[in-house]
């Protein structure tokens, strides 16, 4: 019993993130919001929306993007503002350019380099493993299969 409250604890934690005080009375704004929430990174959690995220800074933007619906801008521009104040890192989903180039390549190059470099070491340690069997070891796996046998 207690592992399963444990688990339905666990699985509502990331509803809890957005406070009641933070919801905006109208509920078309705050739809919006929460669809804008889902796509800005927090900071401090990294790969966690900011909708998703406890922490402190992850409230903060959750009341500026609140803010600037408020204030009228569009979905648009509230991601455009947010963009100049913390970079395209604060985007889940940063754009496709050169400058972001590494974001979106930089894990595929490491994936890469890394098999390459398991299958180079892999094949080095098979050919210093492959030594012919002296004349006695032979003679002795000879007589430890037929005991088997």
């Amino acid at each position: 019993m207690k592992r399963l409250a444990f688990l339905l604890m666990l699985l509502t934690g990331p509803a809890l993130a957005v406070l009641p005080s933070e919801r905006l009375a109208d509920p078309a704004l705050e739809a919006r919001a929460r669809a804008l929430s889902l796509e800005l990174r927090c900071q401090v959690c990294q790969n966690q929306s900011i909708d998703d995220s406890n922490a402190p800074l992850a409230a903060d933007l959750r009341r500026l993007v609140r803010e600037r619906l408020v204030a009228g801008d569009s979905d648009a521009g509230v991601l455009d503002y947010v963009v100049r104040r913390y970079g395209d890192y604060v985007l889940l989903r940063p754009p496709m350019r050169e400058d972001t180039a590494l974001l979106w390549f930089g894990p595929l190059a490491i994936l890469i380099a890394g098999g390459i470099g398991a299958f180079v070491y892999l094949r080095r340690r098979k050919l210093t493993v492959e030594a012919a069997l002296t004349a006695e070891e032979e003679a002795r796996l000879k007589a430890i299969v037929e005991r088997r046998e």
